[in-house]
């Protein structure tokens, strides 16, 4: 299986439910990560590193979006539909509610907000961290990829008073048109000059079958993907997977910065080890993979951590007692002074392919070869796994288990 996105054969629908899986696998990133730095830095490091993160990704990865949907624009329509597509907002476990005014005014409320779910456990003073020092730089990040005078500002937000308050908080959207066009802020130029900003994803899927090939026209306050055609539902997947390669590497980038490399690399590792046990076994549950090596088979060569292909290459291979997993040669192993995901693994991290091994097979043992072990095409493969069925069920890395404490791990979608 050397193609990363077996499509052919799914359903528009089977499609559609994929990427509000990735969608919510990307915010779960960001779940995996925190835990590590409050530990070691506290609530106030967490948070700086949580600024850089969501800034340097989110404007590159929201223009890749209106591109690759062919929404680009300079108005509020244009913002509310890239945060429709957005990692930091998958929906129904953040269910924005939109509404547009006019070109330059419209306002969006949360009717239920998952991350506030995770942190008001944790008191108010987590909770302003989130909802005031992280979202005002992040909200307004976000809205300056489309123009430079947009500004997102609160009508009200958490702490919840009363502490019972519905919706959980509401937010305006205005446009000024005055403001000349200014350059980016450096963490974004950063993350802008990656390979994953570049990258060029294969064009995948069928055009047979009706739905929609772009997001043109007019916002869709209650967007259903299914309204999308089998090849923009790919496209869709690819770029879902290719926010979550963004994010984590602006996150690494920010950890970087303030604490050195070996403490990026440790805690990215952590984090990529997290969050691939959990997505794992959310999506061995949404294909109804066998809990033994065909389903690990099946869930690795679908996992967004894997992917997207035309940036990062994974080939995996189903022989008669093993699972071969290939980290081939590709764009994600060439980042000019920037961590990937990727890197990690080829740099000697297999805790993260551990983690997503056991998460469908928990007696999954996971072995790195010689990339001229155990098949052909070594010499386009960088690392080589094998992963085989043990004598028993391996308890669940501490990664996994803290991830978990999200309430994103067991949100079930509709």
């Amino acid at each position: 299986m050397s193609d990363h996105q077996p499509f052919d054969g799914w359903t528009r629908d089977d499609l559609a439910a994929l990427v509000r899986e990735y969608l919510l696998a990307g915010h779960l990133i960001d779940r995996a990560g925190m835990p590590h730095l409050i530990g070691p830095y506290g609530r106030d490091g967490m948070a700086a590193v949580a600024i850089d993160e969501w800034m340097g990704a989110s404007p590159v990865y929201t223009r890749r979006m209106q591109r690759a949907l062919g929404f680009e624009g300079d108005d509020v329509t244009t913002v509310f539909k890239g945060m429709q597509l957005d990692i930091g907002a998958p929906p129904q476990f953040m269910d924005f509610r939109y509404t547009v005014h006019d070109a330059d005014r419209g306002e969006f409320q949360l009717a239920h907000c998952g991350a506030l779910m995770d942190v008001e456990p944790m008191g108010d003073d987590f909770v302003t961290a989130m909802c005031h020092h992280i979202e005002d730089p992040t909200f307004d990040a976000t809205a300056l990829a489309t123009h430079p005078g947009a500004r997102v500002r609160p009508v009200h937000r958490p702490p919840r008073v009363p502490a019972d308050r519905h919706p959980h908080c509401h937010w305006t959207l205005e446009i000024d048109r005055s403001v000349p066009p200014r350059p980016d802020p450096d963490v974004t130029r950063r993350i802008a000059g990656s390979q994953a900003a570049a990258a060029v994803l294969p064009v995948r899927g069928t055009a047979a079958g009706g739905g929609r090939d772009d997001y043109a026209g007019p916002l869709d306050p209650d967007l259903r993907l299914e309204s999308f055609s089998h090849s923009t539902l790919c496209t869709l997947a690819a770029e879902v997977a290719l926010q979550g390669q963004l994010l984590a590497m602006s996150f690494l980038a920010a950890v970087e910065d303030r604490h050195g490399h070996s403490a990026a690399v440790d805690v990215g590792v952590r984090q990529f080890a997290g969050v691939a046990g959990v997505v794992a076994g959310r999506l061995a549950t949404l294909l109804d993979a066998p809990r033994n090596l065909d389903g690990v088979a099946r869930v690795l060569h679908l996992h967004p951590g894997l992917a997207p292909g035309g940036y990062v290459e994974v080939r995996t291979r189903r022989t008669p007692d093993a699972v071969q997993v290939d980290l081939l040669d590709c764009p994600a192993l060439h980042e000019d002074g920037l961590d990937s995901w990727a890197g990690l693994l080829a740099g000697g991290s297999d805790l993260p392919l551990v983690a997503a091994a056991q998460a469908v097979d928990p007696s999954a043992v996971v072995r790195r070869l010689e990339p001229d072990e155990g098949g052909p095409d070594g010499d386009a493969t960088v690392v080589r796994w094998e992963v085989t069925q043990g004598t028993g069920p391996a308890p669940e890395l501490p990664e996994v288990t803290l991830t978990r404490f999200s309430t994103g791990a067991d949100f079930v979608l509709q």
